[in-house]
């Protein structure tokens, strides 16, 4: 039977320690229930905190419902200019006479998608939301269908939506681990759309508001993209900051207050931009370690990742930084160079940050009979304490 091996291995620089012991404690502490925050240019995690945990997302479902709406775009299904038609179900769910968050929309009016888009983002409006799912997909619900589908296309898997405001809804929950990912999806895949989270305020109807994200008022760099609250799990925000060349998106619930929400916030991205500093551990078509072979004209087999590998790296607590190569093994043999074979793991303390691909450098094929036999007792001796 293969099992998965664990190679812990010393990366290439001096001052670089791995630990060889168990990770504990978390490098950052924040009195947020559950977070999960996301370095954009290495894809390395830098925070994570019962991230998998299902909260209901009030206004941050939101982010979702602004994906396929960027998604239509896209695709050239919509365009700006289209016009949605403001029904009556949508003026008296997400109206003013609703006492939720507005743009004021008047009914049996219509309203063209750009500013549909904005009061959305900006205001955070319930109505435009309605608009817009009822103009795409007839119906809030299928429209919350459509949410669910591309959620699951593009790796979201464990959040669900029963329609586009957030408003409460059973089995309408998210996680802060598919908001920050989904966050970072928003800004990779439709950049030309990405700065209206940015947008400070939106007029309509003669009614100005402003956006109620804390951070954009803040001299942090920041410029998304989302809060939102529920009475059960507390004030939440999907933030990002864009500052010393760097992106970092972070996903926060269960705060008390508006005000410890931003605080907490604003903590964390300082920390994600100032503790960190990026290192290339091993250039392009470097070889990064070696996975046992089962029969082969050789021991093992070299691997290597498709490009250059880099990782942040704690400026501090360097020693909470563990790597690994794991994969199931021993590998069978023949190997062609560019097979899949396993992965780089990197751990900083209890946080799985990075995981990187490793392929065949080189092609292996059977061994002599000879070979094969040792290996088989060799297996049969010591393969079960592999684990």
């Amino acid at each position: 039977m293969l099992k998965a091996i664990h190679r812990t291995i010393l990366l290439g620089w001096a001052v670089f320690f791995v630990s060889l012991a168990p990770a504990n404690a978390q490098l950052f502490e924040t009195s947020a229930d559950t977070a999960y925050m996301i370095d954009a240019g290495t894809g390395s995690i830098l925070f994570a905190k019962n991230e998998e945990k299902p909260v209901p997302p009030a206004s941050l479902a939101k982010l979702m419902t602004m994906e396929v709406v960027f998604h239509a775009l896209s695709i050239g299904r919509l365009s700006m200019d289209d016009t949605f038609y403001v029904s009556e179900n949508a003026w008296r769910t997400g109206g003013a006479v609703s006492g939720g968050s507005t743009m004021f929309a008047e009914v049996k009016s219509e309203i063209r998608l750009e500013d549909l888009i904005q009061a959305v983002i900006v205001q955070s409006a319930n109505d435009g939301c309605i608009i817009i799912a009822e103009g795409m997909a007839g119906s809030e619900e299928n429209f919350a269908r459509l949410m669910t589908e591309r959620a699951r296309k593009i790796g979201l898997e464990n959040s669900v939506f029963r329609n586009s405001t957030g408003l409460p809804a059973e089995g309408q929950v998210v996680t802060m681990k598919d908001l920050a990912r989904l966050a970072l999806h928003i800004w990779k895949t439709y950049p030309q759309y990405y700065h209206y989270y940015s947008q400070t305020e939106f007029t309509w109807n003669k009614i100005l508001q402003r956006n109620r994200n804390p951070l954009l008022r803040m001299d942090i760099g920041a410029d998304g993209m989302k809060t939102g609250f529920t009475e059960e799990s507390g004030y939440a925000i999907v933030g990002s900051v864009n500052r010393e060349g760097r992106r970092i998106f972070v996903a926060m619930s269960g705060m008390k207050t508006d005000r410890q929400r931003a605080e907490e916030a604003r903590k964390i991205l300082d920390w994600g931009i100032r503790a960190f500093e990026s290192k290339e551990i091993f250039k392009a078509g470097e070889i990064i370690g070696e996975a046992d072979l089962y029969g082969g004209a050789k021991s093992g087999v070299a691997l290597r990742a498709e490009g250059a590998v880099s990782i942040l790296v704690p400026i501090t607590n360097r020693d909470r930084l563990i790597a690994r190569i794991v994969y199931d093994g021993p590998v069978d043999v023949p190997v062609e160079e560019g097979a899949p074979i396993g992965a780089l793991k990197v751990w900083i303390g209890d946080t799985l940050s990075q995981e990187t691909p490793l392929f065949a450098a080189e092609s292996v094929g059977k061994g002599t009979l000879q070979q094969r036999a040792v290996d088989a007792i060799e297996e049969l001796m010591i393969g079960w304490l592999r684990g």
